[in-house]
């Protein structure tokens, strides 16, 4: 055991941390915009009602959470040092070769588990020390966070970023991050602590019914409502002349330039236009002469867009995904990695999309699959019911409320 990682023994599980009001809030998660996005709003609620917050990460969240005007702590090395800590563990490509469903209990206990928090705690540990927080947030695969909260005894919430991670997975991830909990003196828990407190779920209980079983869930709508306002002036007014269909690839699986190639030319042929965002790391350039109808961009704002398309060609990401259902728009899912296919296979069960497995992504099928949600009723009707689940769960400033109300006893601190 490392000198000074551990708390005395007479002193472990007391909290270390008063929980004053205004209530500082402690907000951490893995350093990638999948991550980042879905839980910044409730980091803003809480800002929002007067708490002091801060939000550990990677150094590649310190733009995008200053961006948003909330204060910012590296903990960590960037997420490609993970990845590079995975592959110098193995012959070739991490996770190559691996079936789709596999996937997520490859990488989840061993990039997220064994390698993200040994990477993290040293880090977080300090970061809790400095601010005292009377609330630590961790998103759902940021396995350092239940970590530090019980070696402090701070109170501490999971929020998830997708669907709740299966038991047969985090039993795995419980075996991988055993050993960091014992240099600080502690015996993991079951689920590695993720779920000893309230967990923030973010995808309706139709899409994740396992979440809706937690003891302490407590449901947070991620993304805006529709509005009726204009489409962004910067887009060509010509674009809404016809039906305009809406492709992404996200922020994790967008450099396949040759995917968005083809999909953009197996679209061409229908009656519609085509509005296509590249990410701010991909030039809009290299996917050459575009079709005739087709826009691309670097960005847009999603909520800003959404509402005046007529259907969806996506990754099948969590954030992508919550915001095109929020929406009621049918869609055709090409999962690509990570959490993508367990999540296409929840739409594809709900009956809102159409889904393509890698092995099946070509321009007939993509063509026919676009047709069947443009033109299919039940497809766009399961996406509508979908919307009205997601328009019921509570707002970012309501969970905050909710969940301050359980540490501190009283409500909202009063506005800024």
């Amino acid at each position: 055991m490392r000198p000074g990682r551990s708390p005395d023994d007479g002193e472990r599980g007391k909290p270390e941390f008063i929980v004053e009001e205004p209530m500082r809030v402690l907000v951490t998660c893995i350093p990638q915009a999948g991550h980042l996005t879905p839980i910044l709003p409730l980091a803003e609620a809480f800002a929002a009602q007067g708490d002091e917050v801060v939000v550990a990460s990677g150094p590649e969240a310190a733009e995008p959470v200053s961006r948003r005007g909330l204060a910012y702590r590296q903990v960590g090395p960037s997420l490609g040092d993970w990845f590079g800590a995975l592959a110098g563990r193995t012959r070739g490509t991490p996770g190559d070769g691996l079936p789709p469903e596999r996937v997520e209990r490859y990488f989840v206990p061993r990039l997220f588990g064994e390698i993200g928090t040994a990477l993290m705690v040293d880090d977080l540990v300090a970061a809790a020390r400095d601010l005292r927080p009377g609330l630590l947030v961790f998103d759902a695969l940021t396995y350092a966070g239940p970590l530090v909260a019980t070696a402090l005894g701070v109170p501490a919430v999971q929020h998830t970023v997708g669907l709740l991670t299966g038991a047969e997975v985090l039993d795995l991830v419980t075996d991988a991050v055993s050993p960091v909990w014992r240099e600080f003196g502690l015996s993991v828990p079951a689920a590695a602590g993720t779920r000893s407190g309230t967990t923030v779920t973010i995808f309706p209980a139709t899409l994740d019914p396992a979440a809706g079983d937690l003891d302490r869930a407590q449901p947070l709508r991620t993304v805006p409502l529709p509005h009726g306002g204009r489409p962004p002036a910067d887009l060509p007014s010509g674009l809404w002349d016809r039906p305009v269909v809406y492709l992404t690839l996200g922020t994790f699986s967008n450099g396949n330039i040759p995917l968005f190639r083809l999909l953009l030319d197996a679209l061409a042929d229908l009656p519609v236009n085509v509005l296509a965002t590249v990410g701010t790391d991909v030039d809009p350039a290299a996917l050459g002469t575009l079709p005739i109808g087709a826009h691309v961009a670097r960005f847009v704002p999603q909520a800003d867009v959404l509402g005046h398309c007529a259907a969806a060609v996506h990754h099948a990401g969590a954030g992508t995904a919550l915001g095109i259902l929020a929406h009621g728009l049918p869609s055709v899912a090409v999962p690509q990695s990570a959490d993508n296919f367990a999540i296409a296979g929840r739409l594809a069960a709900a009956g809102a999309a159409r889904v393509l497995m890698p092995a099946e992504v070509d321009q007939d099928a993509v063509r026919a699959a676009a047709l069947a949600v443009l033109y299919g009723e039940e497809t766009r009707r399961a996406a509508q019911r979908l919307a009205g689940d997601i328009a019921g769960m509570p707002s970012p400033g309501e969970v905050a409320t909710v969940l301050r109300e359980r540490v501190t006893g009283v409500g909202a601190a009063v506005p800024r």
